[in-house]
């Protein structure tokens, strides 16, 4: 299953994705979700009917009734990065629900890289025991389909991506058009360079891009169309990106 408005792209018959945008389609009457815009996934197995929700927040039971009304089952969580509007916690004087909501819910595991863990617990208030922690290039199972996790720092130094068949789920790290912003505790600018040109960049160009924003006019991309359009993916040295990113922010 694809979500919908994702122009025509084809991805592997059983891998299940439903991408669901924060004050649009649950959480319709939080203003500030409509603000930030974020784009919550559930992935996984569709014949096995198994799922994880990537980056629960705003509002858990209407992500969790979206599930069931698909009838799959969650068995677990996947943190791109740390912040609240991702993961919940208190942003700007707004007390996000996030993981530790989903928890109380349904008692999962939540996967994240393990330079990501402190950063986790802190915001979110988890125990140690309930996270997984992972290393680049893990690999987790939901179902039957396979799940890539790979460590894209810049955005955050335990930012992660999942891909699942020829679907990258990409969080803060690329959008459509843009990439993470390095300017906030934690971001480093090289590092994004390193995980936008030698991780991300080198996946095939038919991989569908899933991002953790709606920033742009399409809700999906694909790795190819960001190497031709995404100014930040055509960068040729680490100096012209350097110069780019200085004038950015």
């Amino acid at each position: 299953m694809l979500c919908s408005g994702s122009d025509g792209l084809e991805i592997l018959m059983g891998l299940y994705i439903r991408q669901l945008l924060a004050g649009r389609e649950f959480a319709q009457s939080e203003d500030f979700a409509v603000q930030m815009a974020n784009f919550v996934y559930l992935i996984g197995d569709d014949l096995k009917r198994e799922c994880m929700v990537v980056d629960p927040a705003w509002d858990i039971a209407s992500i969790i009734a979206v599930a069931e009304n698909d009838g799959m089952k969650i068995t677990g969580a996947l943190a791109t990065h740390y912040h609240p509007d991702h993961v919940g916690g208190n942003i700007f004087g707004h007390n996000i629900p996030g993981l530790s909501n989903l928890l109380a819910l349904r008692p999962v595991k939540v996967h994240v890289n393990q330079l990501e863990s402190d950063g986790i617990r802190q915001v979110t208030g988890l125990s140690e025991s309930d996270l997984e922690k992972h290393r680049g290039g893990d690999e987790i199972s939901i179902g039957d389909i396979k799940v890539k996790l790979l460590h894209t720092p810049g955005h955050t130094p335990g930012s992660q991506c999942f891909l699942a068949e020829s679907a990258l789920v990409s969080g803060d790290t690329l959008f459509i058009g843009g990439c993470g912003r390095v300017d906030l505790p934690g971001g480093n600018s090289e590092d994004l360079y390193q995980s936008l040109t030698q991780v991300l960049g080198k996946l095939p160009e038919d991989t569908a891009l899933f991002p953790g924003h709606n920033y742009a006019r399409k809700p999906v991309s694909t790795i190819g169309d960001e190497k031709n359009d995404n100014l930040y993916m055509k960068v040729g040295s680490l100096q012209q990106w350097s110069s780019l990113m200085g004038n950015s922010w």
